[in-house]
């Protein structure tokens, strides 16, 4: 029997659809309808190797106008948690990124990070492109729940 597919407009092309795969989907559309981020501002799969000299590779990342990375995104399969440990993984990719906003999301939880100083803060909503951009300084839609602050380091 043939895996399912979906069609992946990031990376342009058919990829397996596995339960990660469907909630890195439906992000790219909160990412898109409900943020206002544009589609040629955001990226799949984005390689990195970190400070251990370990390759990995970030679920989502969006840019900035200069082509600076401003928003880490974490996606689970629905039946992971997202905790600590989701965040710390999406915290050691900000080592290399150096990003503004941290979203981890199994699509059952979602959490968004805002930077402040050396350290990522909770936010009560997910913010708008404009808003991550400065142009704005309204949120565009409501974050579900939001856990403790953690450290970026």
């Amino acid at each position: 029997m043939p895996q399912e597919t979906v069609y992946d407009p990031l990376r342009r092309k058919e990829v397996a659809l596995t339960p990660e795969e469907r909630v890195r989907q439906w992000f790219i559309g909160v990412l898109k309808e409900e943020m206002g981020v544009p589609v040629h501002m955001m990226m799949s799969e984005v390689a990195l190797t970190l400070p251990s000299g370990k390759p990995q590779r970030a679920d989502l990342v969006v840019w900035n106008r200069d082509g600076n990375p401003l928003v880490i995104v974490e996606c689970k399969r629905p039946d992971v948690t997202v905790d600590g440990k989701v965040t710390g993984q999406a915290l050691r990719y900000n080592n290399v990124l150096n990003v503004k906003y941290i979203i981890v999301t199994s699509g059952v939880a979602t959490y968004v990070f805002g930077k402040n100083g050396d350290r990522f803060d909770p936010l009560a909503s997910l913010p708008s492109w404009a808003e991550m951009t400065g142009t704005a300084s309204a949120p565009a839609a409501p974050a579900p729940d939001t856990p403790a602050t953690c450290n970026a380091k």
